[in-house]
């Protein structure tokens, strides 16, 4: 049974990406589709594969110019008489002739070539123009083992510190956002729409305007280098509480009053009947809280001053010093930093079209 029901989805998976209006060949509305669709995964996934890819490359390979693709390598080899390696070139010689030869060094534009098979013998002086390194597709693991190795236990405590606030703020924000918008969509009142105004209005006022007063205010509670300072700021988003709204507008009123003719109370009723009925804008809602909590990177540069106290986003500033960009080291960070959300979207995708659809309808 379970054998059918996977072989039917990838059957509907294959017609729905290999679907086309043409019976028997491809209209031109198919080739203008599909080169559409191909321009978006380029634009959207061609940045983030640059940047896995480039996380692979070693330091003398993310500075040349132009720059590849896939992570390279120059081949070296070990001869006798040398202490370290020697990288392999692909020599042009005087007659045209292509040989492989060991780089000893370079002085100039000339470099100094021994060949690998009999390294005792005289080495010859070739312009370094004719030369062309050999190089092989080379996966730099070592970036990220150096990464961990220089970072220590200090990652991990990044790591924590970012998963708390994400975690922490994200749960308490359904929760807020949750209560305001049932609040909202439920109950009649004067005044329940010029308070969803105000909400909404606060979109208009960037997050910098009041960066300064949320500091004071943090400051004031003792919450400075303290991860609270970071979190409860940012638990209530106008957002959040707008497309809850929206999605509870959906809900039938009458499962609430015959909720509340069984004696049911108005926390029960929330918590056993709208939250359940929610989950589609409530994994909406995690998601945009779960990416802005994670990639915040301004409130937690004012409140967290101290090391321990640092996100991975602060920490990823620290690989940029003032003299000196580890560019290594620090896209593997960056690399490491996206792999949690792109867990988070993986699991919740499948709430997300439909929260989203949902929310706009009445």
């Amino acid at each position: 049974m379970a054998d059918s029901s996977m072989t039917n989805q990838r059957q509907g998976l294959g017609s729905f990406l290999f679907a086309r209006r043409g019976r028997k060949r491809l209209a031109l509305s198919d080739i203008l589709t599909y080169a559409y669709l191909l321009l978006g995964v380029v634009i959207m996934f061609g940045p983030v594969a640059w940047v896995v890819l480039s996380s692979f490359k070693t330091p003398a390979s993310l500075q040349e110019f132009p720059p590849t693709v896939l992570p390279y390598a120059t081949e070296s080899v070990a001869l006798d008489g040398f202490n370290a390696p020697l990288p392999l070139y692909d020599v042009t010689m005087e007659d045209g002739e292509i040989r492989r030869m060991a780089q000893v060094r370079r002085v100039g534009l000339n470099a100094q070539m021994v060949d690998p098979e009999n390294p005792a013998a005289e080495r010859v002086t070739v312009p370094a123009a004719s030369t062309e390194p050999v190089r092989r597709v080379h996966f730099a693991v070592e970036n990220y083992t150096k990464l961990l190795s220089n970072s220590g236990s200090d990652i991990w405590r990044y790591v924590f510190n970012s998963l708390f606030i994400t975690v922490v703020a994200t749960a308490i924000t359904l929760i807020m956002n949750s209560m305001a918008a049932f609040a909202l969509s439920k109950y009649r009142f004067r005044g329940s729409n010029a308070a969803l105004m105000a909400i909404l209005a606060t979109l208009m006022i960037p997050a910098t305007v009041v960066l300064v007063p949320t500091y004071l205010i943090v400051a004031q509670l003792g919450l400075v280098n303290n991860l609270w300072g970071v979190i409860l700021p940012t638990v209530a988003t106008p957002t959040g509480v707008f497309l809850l709204r929206q999605y509870m507008l959906t809900i039938p009123d009458e499962l609430i009053e015959a909720a509340r003719m069984d004696h049911a109370s108005e926390w029960r009723i929330f918590w056993r009947i709208m939250l359940p009925l929610s989950a589609p804008a409530l994994a909406v809602v995690a998601i945009f809280s779960i990416l802005s909590r994670w990639n915040d990177f301004l409130l937690p540069l004012v409140v967290l001053s101290r090391r321990e106290s640092f996100t991975l986003q602060l920490a990823l500033a620290s690989y940029q010093g003032e003299n000196v960009i580890h560019y290594d080291q620090l896209l593997a960070m960056t690399t490491l930093t996206a792999l949690p959300l792109a867990g988070a979207f993986i699991f919740l995708q499948r709430y997300i079209t439909a929260g989203v659809a949902s929310t706009g309808i009445k």
